[in-house]
């Protein structure tokens, strides 16, 4: 359900390996898989190619009747801002108790699908790569890992598919560190956007860097105030990243060699949704630190701007350098 990027790369690959899977979209990515088909590329080299034969798309979930023609796994990969509409969709042709598993970037998007389709079963997931349209109907992982989700009998019989679709599952009795140690991570979408470049090419700035850091900072600074400790993701502890994202550029290289294992065609999602015009989860980011932060009484300044510059870059496009981020963050002197 959202076959976008992460979508069709998921789906796709589950479908190479063995599955039946319908595809739910939007018109643009559909049109371009019925005259493509689904290619999903990635940075070990490998190529898997569906035709366009082969694959089952409708841009709205399709009605279900024997229970031959239900779904046992909906994947819900819907930007955040549309979770509530999706899942109320799901909820009104999907019979009760169907497991929805939310691969979402954010932390509410879950309880949100929950709320809106309370007769479903949704379970907490994340990705834990990233995934980019590089041409019409051809999406390429540029990132290493696998998915995460919540512990829950449902996705048991899945691991060993999703294994040999290389899309090794882990599950966790809690997810919420899970997900805000990736959205640690995913505060660097904003900046990787804005840059306009490739997200190798932007680690390698020390400029975006220092920005990436910053916001960082503070979303640790009110994680450690709501007493939430981030997984750790990478070889390197969530409370050492904006250390070493503001080092000089050759000790980042050393220190952080394996964060830069990227391909030069990997690009932060949010960078495609400027480029085509669409609405970001700078919100489901961003907003989710300044939220928590206004919650706890804090503030959390770097994060609500950097959320009002994507705004306005919907309105306005223009590039910013990291000199310019920076001082429109307002740690120019920093």
């Amino acid at each position: 359900m959202g076959a976008g990027s992460v979508g069709c790369f998921v789906g796709g690959s589950l479908q190479a390996a063995g599955a039946t899977v319908h595809y739910v979209g939007r018109r643009r990515v559909l049109d371009a898989l019925r005259v493509h088909g689904l290619t999903l590329t990635d940075l070990e080299g490998q190529r898997k190619h569906l035709p366009p034969a082969v694959l089952s798309l409708s841009e709205t979930v399709p009605a279900v009747g024997r229970p031959a023609q239900q779904p046992t796994l909906v994947l819900l990969t819907v930007k955040s801002s549309a979770t509530r509409q999706a899942a109320a969709e799901l909820g009104r042709v999907l019979p009760a108790g169907t497991p929805v598993l939310s691969l979402q970037n954010g932390i509410g998007n879950a309880a949100t699908a929950q709320d809106a389709a309370p007769a479903l079963d949704v379970i907490a997931g994340m990705v834990a790569f990233n995934v980019a349209e590089v041409a019409p109907g051809q999406f390429h992982r540029g990132t290493a890992g696998g998915l995460a989700a919540a512990e829950h009998a449902a996705l048991h019989p899945w691991r060993a598919l999703l294994q040999r679709a290389g899309l090794p599952l882990t599950l966790h009795a809690d997810m919420r560190g899970m997900q805000w140690g990736k959205l640690l991570l995913n505060l660097n979408n904003p900046v990787n956007a804005l840059s306009e470049l490739p997200l190798r090419e932007e680690l390698l700035s020390r400029g975006y860097r220092k920005a990436l850091a910053a916001l960082q900072d503070e979303a640790l600074r009110v994680l450690q105030t709501a007493r939430i400790e981030p997984a750790r993701l990478t070889p390197l502890p969530p409370t050492w990243l904006p250390a070493v994202l503001r080092l000089p550029t050759p000790l980042f290289r050393l220190v952080a060699a394996r964060m830069l294992r990227i391909d030069g065609k990997a690009r932060s999602s949010m960078a495609d949704d400027l480029a085509h015009g669409r609405a970001t989860e700078v919100d489901a980011l961003c907003g989710e630190v300044v939220r928590m932060a206004r919650g706890l009484n804090m503030d959390a300044p770097v994060n609500a701007r950097m959320a009002k510059l994507v705004h306005e870059q919907g309105l306005l496009p223009q590039r910013y350098d990291a000199a310019r981020l920076l001082s429109a963050l307002g740690l120019a002197k920093r």
